[in-house]
């Protein structure tokens, strides 16, 4: 067999345009001759076509460095088995992390985050190494439900999943009892049946919450019928005292109990189902209502304007529009019609229920100018703003968050009060719908234009067509979109390349 691995193999090369080729040569190749045994030459062969199946040449053109320096300390040891698989990844992390500090190769690096923190992550030689480990690892035959991480799409069952967060795995390792991991797969199981998944994730994180709590503090209990009152009440106490507070530890708190209850059910533990009382729940904290002022919406939309084109309108609707980002999102390329004169938008609330809303005619402009892009790159699909990497999703909220946080940070953008910029799309939606009651409408309106489900509502909504949504709701959604254009005055050529 050849010992050249040629670029021109590789999947991603076809993808790579000329300037790169140049760059680094059309010819370029992984030289696989200082591995000692076939075998091993086979392997990093199959993961290396592999990788370059799943990124860009560029990336597979960096990993060369890696590649290398893997050779380099595979040659320090004379006992090095012929196969990747005749040793435990530990070992080979070992002998790696041993020749990298004799050669002066730090162990760690910092990464630093959106938001502007930094901490300290394995060398990338290091997770190199153990991808290409993991991936050699013989496939798993067990039913999926029985490993330690679940890929959903291999789930038996369908799942309730909130289309703009990509979720393609749960991960029950960080549950470090062996019973307690092993009864709680049979919970989330049964609840993955008739709940959201993002609830279920919630459920799991609650759960690896209290099991490092049981480790640290040395509780020996290695299956949930060892859990009793004065455990929970330890733990408790532990959440109270340990900064946790408000929604978020009511919220954990609640999710750990519904687990044990479950598993009490599944597993015959009784006495699961009693061990939380009402007062354990610790009170809601209400959090502070933020809204944007129109002059930080005017700073920030003055820099949004100058990300990505399609990014741009997405954000600009989203304001005009008042919605959740998820509704936002998940807007389908039929989501406009007229009636009686009105421009108006249909839009399938992914929390409750589809409902309908007059939108102004430079809103609607902007929504077809949207519609038509996308279709102009990637054909029919069913979502406006659709994710690059599978167009039959909508646009991911993490592409979004960190794209905004992302040019926040790099522009150094501060609020009206000095502080760094915070983001939240929600934020967005807070500030809608402060304006609508600044105009004096009444609450019914108000929750008819966002979107709220209620009984008054529904009420009113049964007596309200069309045209009378139009004409009562008219000068509160012009004087909307009027401030919000407002703001975008002076951005010339920045905002006209979008509408």
């Amino acid at each position: 067999m050849d010992d050249r691995l040629m670029y021109s193999e590789l999947g991603c090369y076809g993808d790579a345009d000329e300037s790169l080729l140049r760059k680094i040569g059309k010819n370029d190749y992984y030289d696989l001759s200082p591995l000692r045994s076939e075998a091993m030459k086979d392997e990093f062969r199959r993961y290396i076509l592999h990788r370059g199946s799943q990124v860009s040449l560029n990336t597979v053109q960096h990993d060369k460095s890696y590649y290398r320096q893997i050779c380099k300390a595979i040659g320090t040891r004379k006992d090095i088995p012929d196969s990747l698989l005749g040793w435990e990844e530990t070992k080979w992390v070992q002998l790696l992390k041993g020749w990298m500090l004799k050669n002066g190769i730090a162990l760690t690096e910092e990464k630093k985050s959106v938001y502007g923190t930094t901490h300290l992550v394995e060398a990338g030689l290091i997770r190199y190494l153990r991808r290409l480990l993991r991936f050699l690892q013989p496939q798993d035959t067990r039913m999926e439900q029985e490993k330690d991480i679940w890929r959903l799409k291999k789930l038996d069952i369908p799942i309730e999943d909130n289309p703009i967060y990509r979720t393609e795995t749960l991960n029950f390792t960080g549950i470090l009892q062996e019973g307690i991991r092993q009864e709680v797969k049979k919970a989330v199981y049964a609840h993955l049946k008739y709940e959201k998944l993002g609830t279920v994730k919630r459920e799991l994180s609650s759960v690896r919450q209290f099991s490092r709590y049981l480790k640290d503090k040395g509780i020996k209990a290695q299956s949930c019928a060892e859990v009793d009152r004065a455990v929970i009440e330890g733990y408790l106490i532990h959440k109270a005292t340990n900064g946790s507070s408000g929604r978020g530890n009511s919220d954990d708190i609640i999710k750990l109990r519904s687990v044990l209850e479950c598993v009490g059910k599944i597993y015959g533990y009784p006495h699961l189902e009693k061990l939380f009382i009402n007062t354990d729940i610790p009170p809601e904290i209400q959090p502070e209502f933020k809204t944007y002022s129109d002059k930080e919406l005017k700073r920030l939309n003055a820099h949004i304007t100058k990300l990505d084109e399609q990014i741009t309108r997405c954000m600009v609707i989203h304001q005009m529009l008042g919605t959740r980002i998820s509704d936002t999102l998940t807007l389908r390329q039929d989501c406009l019609f007229h009636t009686d004169g009105q421009d108006m938008i249909r839009i399938a609330q992914v929390k409750t229920s589809t409902f309908r809303k007059p939108v102004s005619a430079e809103l609607a402009a902007l929504i077809r100018k949207a519609a038509a892009y996308t279709k102009e790159r990637y054909g029919e699909t069913e979502y406006i703003f659709v994710d690059e990497r599978d167009i039959s999703r909508p646009l991911q909220y993490t592409t979004i968050k960190h794209k905004v946080l992302g040019m926040i940070q790099k522009e150094d953008l501060r609020d009206d009060a000095g502080k760094p910029f915070g983001f939240s799309t929600h934020m967005f939606r807070r500030s809608y719908g402060a304006k609508l009651t600044e105009l004096h409408l009444d609450d019914w309106t108000i929750a008819k234009l966002l979107g709220h489900k209620g009984v008054s509502a529904v009420q009113h909504y049964r007596k309200m067509g069309n045209q009378m949504l139009a004409d009562e709701t008219r000068r509160a959604r012009e004087e909307q979109t009027r401030i919000l254009l407002a703001s975008l005055d002076g951005w010339e050529e920045e905002y006209e390349q979008i509408r």
